[in-house]
């Protein structure tokens, strides 16, 4: 099945031109079985990262949602506390997936505060802001996100 995708970068940096968005272009790569049919890059403004989030799900359609930066400990890094804020349940699993696969590269990984969950029928996944670790990630939960996709939007699992 292909799925609509939304793809958020987090980054001030990034939405001000001053850097290119490598990691989110890297999510895009990394999606090309599924139709992304949203991107966007923003800066770290917890109220901003909320609305399009939600815009993303309810307006859009997403029925995937990935975000990449703003999961660190500056204190601008605020992409868990918005997708929290949106969310109607946690799916922890993923984060936890992530950060266990993703420390066998670098000991970083533990300080990832990156979170997922799911607002309506579409699941949010918060990545980290390095095109490596979206990599690394991305490859850590990449064989689940099809049959969590399936059964959260009643698509037939055969």
């Amino acid at each position: 099945m292909t799925w609509k995708v939304g793809i958020i970068t987090v980054s001030d940096r990034c939405s001000r031109g001053e850097q290119e968005d490598v990691s989110g272009r890297r999510l895009r790569e990394l999606c090309r079985n599924w139709e992304v049919i949203a991107y966007e890059i923003i800066p770290d403004e917890q109220p901003l990262i909320e609305d399009t989030l939600i815009r993303f799900a309810d307006e859009l359609g997403c029925q995937l949602i990935l975000t990449t930066g703003g999961t660190g400990f500056a204190p601008r890094d605020v992409t868990p506390e918005a997708t929290k804020a949106v969310i109607h349940k946690e799916v922890p699993g993923l984060g936890e997936t992530m950060r266990r696969e993703t420390v066998k590269y670098t000991n970083l990984a533990i300080v990832s505060r990156a979170t997922a969950g799911i607002r309506n029928q579409s699941l949010i996944i918060n990545f980290p802001g390095n095109p490596k670790g979206v990599q690394q990630c991305f490859e850590a939960i990449s064989d689940v996100i099809p049959h969590g996709l399936r059964i959260l939007t009643d698509s037939p699992l055969h």
